[in-house]
């Protein structure tokens, strides 16, 4: 029996992208951008991460609200590093589920939605059209 010796926990190794919507979004290829959307997680950005001790804890997640007439944009992201640096800097990798169900939560109150806003190929859709995406 070795003394001394601890047990280090696994480090959870997360890649915070969806490279399939990274693609799709390159090639603005509508068919593309639903498969990745219904078959992969995509990064959302947060107010205030979720509880670590609490799986079922997400996050507040971060939307915008313009200043001039008050419509309300939810940022999606294809890959964490294509967030802005004036963003809150959580983020969280969302399940195509989560990601309806959200939509669906808040649909009146979202405008619209928009990809990669900050590039390299932003992306804009109504949060309808991508209801409608994510239930083909």
């Amino acid at each position: 029996m070795a003394a001394g010796k601890k047990r280090k926990g696994k480090k959870l190794d997360v890649d915070f992208k969806n490279t399939a919507l990274t693609d799709a979004l390159q090639t603005q290829d509508m068919a593309a951008i639903a498969f990745a959307l219904r078959h992969g997680p995509t990064v959302v950005p947060l107010m205030t991460p979720g509880d670590a001790d609490n799986p079922l804890s997400v996050g507040e997640v971060w939307t915008y609200r313009d200043p001039n007439n008050g419509q309300v944009a939810l940022l999606l992201f294809s890959d964490a590093a294509h967030k802005p640096e004036t963003l809150p800097p959580h983020v969280a990798l969302q399940s195509p589920q989560w990601l309806r169900a959200f939509l669906g939560a808040h649909e009146d109150a979202i405008t619209t939605v928009f990809m990669d806003i900050a590039g390299p190929h932003p992306i804009q859709a109504s949060p309808a059209d991508l209801i409608a995406a994510l239930d083909a």
